[in-house]
C-alpha cells in the first residue's frame, strides 16, 4: 500500500535530532514520497539539503510562505526567483497563499506576493500550494481577476466551509486533507463525505497538526496512515482505495 504525503517540513529543526529515523518510520508506512513545501530564504537550504540526502523520496517545492512576507517581502521574491532558476525537479510553487489569522499588518504586501507567485506558477506550467487561513474570499477575489484562469493545485490543511470546497474544486483545485479530520469537533469529515475521492489529497504538515491519537505531539509524515483511515471511515471504502485514488491523484497533480 503506497502513500504520497504531500506536504511535510520534514527539514525543520524539529526533526534535527532523528531525521533519518523519522524517514524509515515513514518508509515502513508505505509513504512513497514526501513533498516539501518552502517557506522563505533562510529555511530554503535546509530544504535543499534535504533532498540532496533523500533525492529518491523527498521531493522540493520553491515559494514563499505569506507569514513571512514583511517589508523586505521583495526580497524574498528576488531570492525565490534566483533559487528556482538553479532547482530541479521542482513539483510545486508553494506554499504560497494569504494568512489573516493573527496579523493583518502586511495583507497588500502578501496580496502582492501571492499573486505573484501565481502567475509565475503559470509561467511555468507548475502547480500552486495555497496556504488560507482567514482569507478564502481574499483568495477567491484575487483568482477571479487573473487573465489566466487556468488553475492547478491544492488548498493546504483545508479549513474553509464545503461551499468554499466546492469553489476551489470548480477553479481545478484539490483539497489537502491532514491530521485536523481526526479531531473531535472537526468540520472536514461532513465536507469530504460531500466531495468525491478525485478532489483529495493527503498531508501532515508536521511536525505541527498531528493526527490523534498524537496531538500534543510531534506531527511526523508516517502518520499520515491514520488521515487515511479516517478518510476511508468518512468515505465507507476500503483503506486500499483511498491509498490508490490519493497516490494517482498526487502522482498527476504534481508529475510525480
Amino acid at each position: 500500500m503506497q502513500f504520497i504525503n504531500t506536504h511535510s517540513h520534514l527539514y525543520v529543526q524539529e526533526f534535527d535530532a532523528d531525521r533519518h529515523e523519522v524517514i524509515e518510520r515513514a518508509k515502513q508506512a508505505g509513504v512513497s514520497h514526501i513533498l516539501l513545501p518552502d517557506i522563505n530564504a533562510q529555511k530554503r537550504p535546509h530544504l535543499q539539503a534535504l533532498v540532496a540526502q533523500y533525492p529518491d523520496m523527498c521531493v522540493p517545492m520553491i515559494g514563499v510562505h505569506p507569514t513571512y512576507i514583511k517589508q523586505n517581502y521583495k526580497e524574498e521574491l528576488d531570492a525565490f526567483e534566483t533559487a528556482f532558476e538553479s532547482a530541479k525537479h521542482i513539483c510545486a510553487i508553494g506554499e504560497i497563499g494569504i494568512d489573516l489569522y493573527r496579523d493583518t499588518t502586511f495583507v497588500a504586501e502578501q496580496k502582492d506576493a501571492f499573486l505573484y507567485q501565481v502567475r509565475f506558477a503559470q509561467k511555468h506550467n507548475l502547480p500552486i500550494v495555497i496556504h488560507a487561513r482567514n482569507a478564502f474570499p481574499h483568495i477567491f477575489d484575487m483568482l477571479s481577476e487573473l487573465p489566466n484562469q487556468t488553475f492547478r493545485g491544492v488548498f493546504h490543511c483545508f479549513s474553509g466551509t464545503l461551499k468554499d470546497a466546492h469553489k476551489a474544486i470548480q477553479l481545478g483545485f484539490h483539497i489537502g486533507i491532514g491530521g485536523v479530520v481526526t479531531y473531535k469537533n472537526s468540520e472536514l469529515p461532513s465536507i469530504i463525505s460531500e466531495i468525491d475521492m478525485s478532489h483529495i489529497l493527503l498531508e501532515t504538515d508536521d511536525p505541527w497538526l498531528p493526527p490523534v491519537p498524537f496531538r500534543g505531539k510531534r506531527n511526523e509524515p508516517s502518520y499520515i496512515i491514520y488521515i487515511a483511515q479516517k478518510v476511508a471511515e468518512i468515505k465507507q471504502c476500503s483503506l486500499l482505495e483511498v491509498s490508490q485514488k490519493t497516490t494517482q491523484n498526487a502522482i498527476q497533480l504534481f508529475s510525480l
